[in-house]
C-alpha cells in the first residue's frame, strides 16, 4: 500500500458554495471556507489553465457547479493533488491571467477565497505560463519486500483521483467507481493469501501517471492492473468491459482516442507535461518489453474469458493502444475500462455493490489462472531471492 501520512480529510478547513460569474470584463471566482488558507496562483498552456494552489481542502462543493461556463472559462475543477496540497483548476477558453487572489477573513474565523482573471494578449498569456510552477513532491519510496516472502505482487492502479475527476456523468465521478472497484480487488486478493497488494492510491488523491509506473517497477511487481470506466456521450447505446494491453499502436480509433484522453490525466490535474526519458535502453531492455507483453496479452486474454462468464463485455472485449500507465518495460501490464458511464445500464451496473462484487471475483479467478499457469520465468526465479 502506498504510504499515507496525510491529516484525515475532516480535520482538514471545508470549501463550500462555489460561485462563478462575470463582472464587467472579469471573471470572478468566490469559494466560502471554514477557516482563511493560505493561497497560491499560476498559469499553464497546453491546455490553456489558471491554477490556484491551496493546502488540503475539503470540498464539499456541488459537482455540477463546476460544469458551467462563464465567459472564458469553460469549467473548473478541484480536488487533492498530493498529500499537503489541493488545486481549483479552471480551463481556459481564450487567453487570461489572475489579476487578483485574495483571501478574505470573515467574521467567525471564516475565509473566503476571491480570484478574479482578465483576458490578455497571447504573448502576455505565454509570457506569464513560462514562469516555472511547482511540481508534486516525489512521494516517499516503494517499501521493500517482506524477507522470505515468495507471494507474487499485484498492484491496482485506480484511475484518475483527487483534482482528476475522470469522466464526470450525472455528479458520478469515474475516480470514485474505480476506487470502489480497487478497493474490493484488494480485499478479495488479499483474503487469499496468496498475494501481497499495493494500490497507486488508496483514497481520493491525484497521481501523476508516470508516478503510477514508477510505484509497480520500484515494487518489482509481478502483475499490475489498472482500473478506468469510459464514456461516450455521444454514443449511449454503447456498453460492456474492455480489456487494454499496451502498444506503440492502437488497434483501433476507438482505442487511440480512450488512450488519448487518458494519457491527458496529468495535463488535467495542472501538471507541466514534458515527454518522459525511460531509464531502460538496448537490445536486454527491448527483449524485456517484448516478454513482458507476451505476459501481458496472456493476461489479458484470460482475463476476457474470465469477465466474459460474468459480466457483459465490449463487442471487441480486447483491444491495445498507448496508455501511459502500460509502459513499464519489466511489469505485465493491462488496462480495464469496466464499461462506459454514459450508458445508462453501464452506469447502474458500476455503482451496483453487487454487480462490483461480481466482477471483482471474476478479475481475481483470472489473476489466480494467470499465476497457476503464466508466471514469467524471470519474475517467479526472483521472487525467490
Amino acid at each position: 500500500m502506498v504510504a499515507n501520512s496525510a491529516k484525515p480529510s475532516n480535520e482538514f478547513p471545508v470549501a463550500t458554495d462555489a460561485k462563478i460569474e462575470q463582472v464587467g470584463d472579469i471573471v470572478r471566482l468566490t469559494l466560502a471556507l471554514s477557516r482563511p488558507v493560505e493561497v497560491g496562483t499560476s498559469v499553464m498552456a497546453a491546455p490553456d489553465r489558471a491554477i490556484i494552489e491551496l493546502p488540503s481542502v475539503n470540498f464539499q462543493v456541488q459537482p455540477g457547479a463546476t460544469r458551467k461556463s462563464v465567459g472564458f472559462v469553460s469549467a473548473f475543477r478541484f480536488g487533492l493533488f498530493t498529500a499537503d496540497k489541493s488545486r481549483i483548476i479552471l480551463d481556459l477558453s481564450q487567453p487570461a491571467i489572475i489579476s487578483r487572489a485574495e483571501m478574505r477573513s470573515q467574521r467567525g474565523g471564516f475565509g473566503e477565497l476571491v480570484v478574479e482573471l482578465k483576458r490578455v494578449s497571447r504573448a502576455e498569456f505565454q509570457a506569464a505560463a513560462n514562469t516555472p510552477s511547482r511540481q508534486p513532491a516525489e512521494p516517499p519510496p516503494a517499501p521493500a519486500k517482506p524477507h522470505g516472502d515468495s507471494r507474487q505482487l499485484v498492484v491496482i492502479d485506480p484511475g484518475h483521483g483527487g483534482i482528476d475527476p475522470g469522466a464526470v456523468v450525472a455528479a458520478v465521478e469515474e475516480k470514485a467507481v474505480v476506487l470502489a472497484f480497487g478497493l474490493g480487488l484488494k480485499e478479495q486478493l488479499e483474503a487469499s493469501g496468496r498475494y501481497r497488494v499495493m494500490m497507486t492510491r488508496d483514497e481520493d488523491r491525484f497521481v501523476p501517471l508516470g508516478e503510477r509506473v514508477r510505484i509497480a517497477r520500484t515494487a518489482g511487481a509481478d502483475l499490475f492492473i489498472s482500473i478506468h470506466a469510459d464514456s461516450l456521450t455521444r454514443a449511449q447505446d454503447v456498453r460492456g468491459a474492455t480489456v487494454y494491453t499496451g502498444s506503440e499502436r492502437a488497434t483501433d480509433a476507438e482505442s487511440a482516442r480512450l488512450a488519448a484522453k487518458e494519457n491527458q490525466a496529468d495535463a488535467v490535474a495542472g501538471l507541466d507535461v514534458a515527454e518522459e526519458v525511460q531509464d531502460v535502453a538496448g537490445i536486454l531492455m527491448d527483449l524485456a518489453k517484448r516478454e513482458t507483453r507476451t505476459f501481458s496479452s496472456l493476461f489479458a486474454r484470460n482475463l476476457v474469458a474470465k469477465l466474459g462468464g460474468s459480466v457483459k463485455m465490449h463487442k471487441v472485449p480486447l483491444r491495445s493502444a498507448g496508455f501511459r500507465v502500460l509502459t513499464a518495460p519489466d511489469v505485465p501490464s493491462v488496462l480495464i475500462e469496466l464499461g462506459y458511464m454514459s450508458s445508462p445500464k453501464d452506469a447502474e451496473l458500476l455503482n451496483s455493490a453487487e454487480w462490483r462484487a461480481q466482477a471483482v471475483a471474476a478479475v481475481r479467478t483470472a489473476v489466480d489462472s494467470y499465476f497457476e499457469r503464466g508466471q514469467p520465468v524471470g519474475k517467479a526465479a526472483s521472487n525467490q531471492r
